[in-house]
């Protein structure tokens, strides 16, 4: 028996958010389409997730009808600003420096396209970094793959271990996907 039954279109190449859906008992399949990540400038951080992961699921409208259409979006603020996907080593070596000592919030906004009814919602995760070394940057930035990841880092990896005082909020949702929300949402669909 399932609980969640209904098939689903994981519109994400995102290694994470596949691994917890595997973990929620949920059976999907992944399809992706390149959409124009941009946004108007004058949305807020949990706006913008929101936007972007709608923006997503608009690609799918016209060719899917009976499953769901998950997309999500995850962005990194601190200090007012949106820290994305960093292009090269020297800007996640960079993010992570801005991150070091500080507070952050995560935010990840999620769209379920259901039988053309957008589903919109998002979470919020405060991460508290301790003061991060050049050498525990440095050695992360060029052991891992920071260049797919919103603020350079992942939670679950080396540097979240070493360097993750602590959390406020969803840990799923600073991994890319905020499970719980997700869950009560699936269950909701008609």
């Amino acid at each position: 028996m399932e609980l969640i039954n209904k098939k689903v279109i994981l519109a994400s190449k995102s290694p994470r958010r596949q691994e917890l859906l595997r973990l929620m008992g949920i059976d999907f399949r992944i399809v992706l389409k390149d959409v124009d990540e941009s946004y108007p400038e004058n949305l807020t951080p949990e706006e913008i997730a929101v936007y972007i992961a709608e923006k997503k699921a608009r690609a799918f409208d016209e060719s899917v009808d009976d499953e769901v259409v998950l997309t999500a979006d995850t962005i990194v603020n601190v200090d007012g600003k949106i820290l994305g996907k960093p292009e090269t080593v020297e800007q996640a070596a960079e993010m992570l420096r801005i991150l070091s000592g500080k507070v952050h919030r995560v935010v990840t906004g999620v769209c379920l396209l259901y039988k053309h009814k957008y589903n919109l919602f998002h979470d919020v995760s405060e991460v508290f970094f301790r003061k991060l070394t050049e050498e525990e940057i440095n050695f992360y930035v060029h052991k891992y793959q920071p260049l797919d990841k919103a603020g350079a880092y992942g939670i679950q990896e080396w540097i979240g271990l070493i360097g993750i005082e602590r959390i406020n909020g969803s840990y799923t949702n600073v991994v890319g996907l905020p499970t719980e929300k997700l869950y009560q949402q699936l269950k909701r669909l008609g």
